[in-house]
């Protein structure tokens, strides 16, 4: 996989944030504030979600693909709103290639007991 796509996609994600609204979708959604990039997240889950499942009944992925997308980019608009962009997400899921998903599941079970 090449983290090149998202690299780009996050320059151009932060270079629309100074876009006009009525010219750029991703300057609208940061206009309009972050209740409704979060709406448009919670969209996008519950379309994917439902994609997936199609995908399994029909064997036909492309829905998904394309709906995975949309999560992925609304998603990363999000992350722009808040000032970050996908390399902190990259840097995360880095840090988790040498650690069991039980291993790190039962750390934040602990942490959160504490």
């Amino acid at each position: 996989m090449n983290d090149s796509v998202l690299h780009r996609l996050s320059e151009v994600l932060e270079a629309r944030k100074q876009a006009s609204a009525d010219e750029s979708y991703v300057a609208s959604l940061h206009a309009k504030g972050l209740n409704k990039i979060l709406e448009k997240v919670g969209e996008e889950s519950v379309e994917t979600i439902l994609a997936a499942r199609d995908a399994e009944q029909s064997g036909n992925n492309e829905k998904l693909i394309y709906e995975t997308a949309d999560l992925w980019f609304h998603s990363l608009v999000m992350l722009s709103h808040l000032g970050e962009d996908a390399s902190a997400v990259l840097t995360e899921l880095n840090k988790r290639f040498d650690l069991s998903g039980l291993d790190e599941k039962a750390q934040r079970t602990i942490n959160k007991e504490r």
